[in-house]
């Protein structure tokens, strides 16, 4: 018994030692100093106190940070999630084609505050009206060989493109956009949202609702297609 408490002691003695040795331990694992205890007396070891003490700040400080970051997430997704609402409905009174194409239109433009916006629709419509803001591709996906890749995998991009599909979506406005998100619509066609913001549309960016708006608009389509 004797023997282990020296032992004890001695290891207490060379922990001790090395902690002065190397004041700037407990700063390299904060998670050791928030469990050590200390005498209730004043003295050397105030120091520590005040080290956890901050410590606790900081965690503190960090909590809130992130917890105030996800309460601005939340807001904004509440605000996206009305303004995809407010386009579904909007789109539910639309009963024909023409008038669904430019409540696309209006609504992407004043809800979501979006800068340039494409429509890039398959086959011919004769009642659509002529605008710079849609396109009609008679050839189908076909006659668009430069976003094949894009038509396949079916899935929302965000982000910057080639050149030459920007001047193929926006066409005199293709200089102008840096950043770009767009959704393939079925079998109907493309839309495309174009900012002159380059971290406007990000490569890797949630594409939740992308693919709403997506899926609204090519049900949309589909359905005045069918009553026209």
């Amino acid at each position: 018994m004797t023997a282990t408490l020296l032992d004890d002691a001695t290891q207490a003695r060379v922990v001790a030692a090395y902690l002065k040795r190397h004041p700037e331990f407990l700063s390299e694992y904060p998670e050791l100093a928030a469990k050590l205890t200390m005498p209730r007396e004043q003295g050397a070891v105030s120091s520590l106190a005040v080290y956890q003490l901050q410590s606790l700040r900081d965690k503190n400080a960090e909590l809130e940070r992130r917890l105030a970051e996800l309460i601005e997430i939340a807001a904004q997704n509440e605000q996206l999630m009305e303004r995809v609402h407010a386009l579904t409905v909007a789109l539910l009174r639309a009963n024909t084609m023409e008038v669904t194409a430019r409540t696309v239109i209006a609504r992407l433009s004043a809800d979501f505050h979006t800068e340039q916006v494409r429509l890039l629709l398959f086959g011919d419509q004769p009642r659509l009206p002529r605008a710079d803001w849609l396109q009609q591709v008679s050839g189908g996906a076909e006659a668009l060989p430069e976003f094949a890749e894009f038509l396949q995998k079916n899935e929302p991009v965000s982000g910057r493109l080639s050149t030459e599909k920007l001047q193929r979506l926006f066409g005199n406005e293709a200089e102008q956009i840096r950043s770009v998100a767009m959704m393939r619509l079925g079998d109907s066609g493309i839309l495309a949202i174009g900012s002159a913001d380059p971290d406007r549309f990000q490569p890797g960016m949630g594409t939740l609702f992308l693919k709403m708006i997506s899926a609204t608009i090519t049900a949309a389509l589909a359905r005045s297609r069918d009553v026209a």
